[in-house]
């Protein structure tokens, strides 16, 4: 019995050394701020999404993989939906509104970025990189899950290496939306309503998988001196987890 005790604290001892995320973790406010600044959309960064856009539809025209990492690699999409997610897990209804407003902004002149450039340069045949946006499966949501935990890991931690890239090209935001795009422009619902839902299961996941990162290293939750506004908060970032 006291041998398999010891097993038990000897592999306990063994995780926590290797897999505590805790002893490398950022000063929290500054992990804060870093995904509050990539929330606004305003100026530089909208521009550089329309660019991003017309870059990866460019890439899906001429059927160029180099081409569509690298307008993902540019793209500032993640910032909102990973605000999202910070903001469900630390309590900040504030920052929600500005995560959602962002989303729909960014998706918005996205979408429509990418119709334009569709218009005027329609493509005679669907290729397979197009294609590939048009049909979700279960993968894509492990993608957009595992890709996501990795990123808030990564901006929360104190070796932030090169992992944000990474995230962004494996979760594939920017594809999807210049692929429903095309499926405005083109006239074929079919493409539009396949790639547009998996841009939305991606930001779900991505959102989901910040809220539990931000849980698992135990970020703060927001303070409220007003009760009723902390139980409005608290009822959407419930149905968030339910959902």
């Amino acid at each position: 019995m006291k041998a398999d005790n010891r097993n038990i604290f000897a592999i306990k001892a063994f995780l926590r050394e290797y897999l505590d995320l805790r002893k490398d973790k950022d000063n929290e406010l500054a992990t804060v701020d870093s995904i509050r600044k990539g929330v606004e959309f305003k100026g530089a960064n909208l521009w550089i999404l329309i660019f991003a856009i017309f870059m990866a539809s460019l890439g899906l025209n001429v059927n160029s993989t180099a081409v569509i990492i690298g307008a993902m690699l540019i793209s500032p999409l993640m910032g909102p939906i990973m605000g999202v997610g910070l903001s469900v897990g630390m309590n900040d209804f504030e920052l929600m509104k500005r995560s959602l407003k962002s989303f729909l902004i960014t998706t918005a002149f996205s979408v429509t970025t990418a119709t334009v450039f569709f218009l005027f340069t329609p493509i005679a045949e669907a290729q397979s990189e197009l294609l590939a946006r048009t049909s979700p499966t279960i993968y894509d949501v492990f993608i957009a899950l595992f890709g996501g935990l990795a990123g808030v890991v990564a901006l929360s931690t104190k070796e932030k290496g090169n992992v944000i890239p990474g995230v962004a090209i494996a979760t594939a935001l920017m594809p999807p939306l210049c692929t429903a795009g095309y499926g405005l422009a083109s006239g074929n619902l079919i493409y539009f309503l396949g790639a547009f839902y998996l841009y939305f299961i991606n930001s779900v996941f991505i959102s989901l998988a910040t809220f539990i990162g931000v849980r698992l290293m135990h970020f703060q939750r927001k303070e409220f001196v007003d009760k009723n506004r902390e139980k409005k908060v608290r009822k959407y970032s419930s149905s968030f987890q339910d959902g």
